[in-house]
């Protein structure tokens, strides 16, 4: 019977530690808004991000813009794939993969008069940023640059793009 009794305090004392050493995470959802891009271009950009584990999440980026001139059109939409290097769990150092597909128009000089074109591409790219929450892992804020390829680039386009932010954010 002391055996049984032992057993069993062990096994609960073992989970009590074992909880206190590996926290859950529940707040697994994360919507951001890029206030950085909105103060420079007002261009409306909003972020989801889904954390798979500690160290890895995927998200999607959807932005729009009044101006179909701006340096990347007034419509974008894209996946990314992130992996944090940071010592607290979700957050720090970041890398990432992205995809963007978004359109809008470019304009021409030629002797005569100017040719406006429109035009839709896919970008493929990589960024790096850094990351801070709040204890509660509620909030987040973040800073992130990157530079992607387009894929299908006019003669009249730009072969690379770039991506820049400074976004806040609310995990749920």
């Amino acid at each position: 019977m002391k055996y049984l009794i032992a057993f069993f305090g062990m096994a609960i004392v073992s989970h009590t530690a074992y909880t206190q050493a590996y926290p859950r995470f529940e707040n697994n959802h994360e919507v951001k808004f890029n206030m950085g891009l909105f103060l420079v271009t007002t261009t409306v950009e909003g972020s989801y991000e889904y954390f798979l584990g500690e160290d890895t999440s995927i998200g999607g980026t959807l932005y729009f813009d009044n101006d179909e001139w701006d340096y990347n059109g007034n419509f974008g939409i894209g996946p990314n794939f992130r992996a944090y290097f940071g010592y607290v769990p979700r957050s720090g150092f970041f890398a990432e993969a992205f995809g963007l597909y978004y359109h809008g128009k470019n304009r021409i000089e030629t002797s005569l008069d100017p040719i406006e074109r429109d035009y839709k591409t896919l970008a493929l790219g990589l960024g790096i940023g850094r990351k801070w929450v709040t204890r509660s892992q509620k909030f987040s804020l973040e800073i992130n640059g990157g530079l992607g390829r387009n894929v299908n680039n006019d003669d009249f386009q730009d072969a690379f793009m770039y991506r820049a932010g400074l976004s806040i954010g609310f995990r749920f």
